[in-house]
């Protein structure tokens, strides 16, 4: 679908994906997907499991050749080896018994991607401890990652994204497995590091609403398709109906948004039932 007006912007743009198509094993997972971020922009990247956000993400990361399309980081061709992205994947595996510290997973943001074993330096750790202090994680450090609670590993793990100073941050699904408590205090501070650092921020999720209050825009993905713009401009009926291929009822209560499929519709399987992950 056509990219809805970019709200205005005075920082430039950042990310630009253009006619973006991806098929695997012969099924068509992304269609035509354009769409724009600008320099400090929170965006959300939102559709149901198995909508392709995490194949658009890996697009923009240069981990998936598009079969049409290209995306573009600065006005530039997206290389495989951009250091002006940073990225936080979906599901990170930290083993209580790993010897590694929250400071220590942070500084390999700076040089893990380099061979042998870095040289302490009083700069290096003062850029560690800056970072853990950015994202309120200074409190622990010290303690073992793997022992850190859903919502520590996250401030760790997006300290360890941030620490080479990118422009660009992606997140998939970060909120997933986080209580209500910690899912807004994560949202809280990725608005807050998107605003102080000029970060712009793409955060996949499949429900909208913890993500209404501090979007700028979103990119609604279904069946492959997507559309882009304001949360007032995308989320409505008329373009979701679009999007899905058939009707969908937008309906706000007491701030929140319900998505849901139309009655008899065959499509209505697409859209997630179960309120817990409904999206919106």
């Amino acid at each position: 679908m056509t990219d809805a007006p970019r709200p205005p912007n005075d920082g430039g743009e950042i990310l630009a994906v253009d006619g973006v198509s991806v098929s695997l094993a012969g099924r068509q997972i992304l269609d035509d997907v354009t769409f724009r971020v600008g320099t400090g922009e929170f965006t959300g990247l939102i559709g149901s499991n198995g909508a392709g956000k995490t194949t658009l993400l890996r697009v923009i990361l240069g981990l998936q050749r598009p079969a049409a399309g290209e995306v573009r980081m600065l006005d530039q061709p997206r290389g495989r080896r951009n250091r002006s992205i940073g990225y936080v994947p979906q599901k990170v595996l930290l083993d209580p018994d790993m010897p590694m510290r929250a400071r220590d997973l942070v500084a390999l943001g700076i040089d893990g991607h380099r061979f042998g074993f870095p040289m302490p330096s009083k700069a290096r750790r003062a850029a560690v401890d800056e970072m853990l202090r950015a994202v309120a994680a200074d409190g622990f450090a010290d303690a073992r990652v793997g022992n850190l609670s859903g919502g520590e590993q996250q401030r760790v793990l997006i300290a360890h994204a941030l620490i080479s100073r990118p422009r660009l941050l992606l997140l998939d699904e970060p909120l997933a497995n986080l209580d209500p408590g910690n899912r807004e205090e994560i949202i809280g501070l990725l608005r807050r590091i998107a605003t102080e650092q000029h970060i712009a921020i793409v955060l996949s999720a499949h429900e909208i609403n913890p993500l209404l209050p501090v979007m700028d825009r979103i990119v609604y993905i279904a069946a492959g398709r997507a559309a882009s713009g304001t949360t007032d401009e995308v989320v409505r009926t008329e373009v979701l109906s679009a999007l899905y291929g058939h009707h969908v009822d937008v309906i706000h209560v007491h701030g929140r948004v319900l998505v849901v499929g139309g009655p008899g519709e065959s499509g209505e399987a697409d859209i997630p039932a179960d309120p817990a992950c409904r999206v919106g």
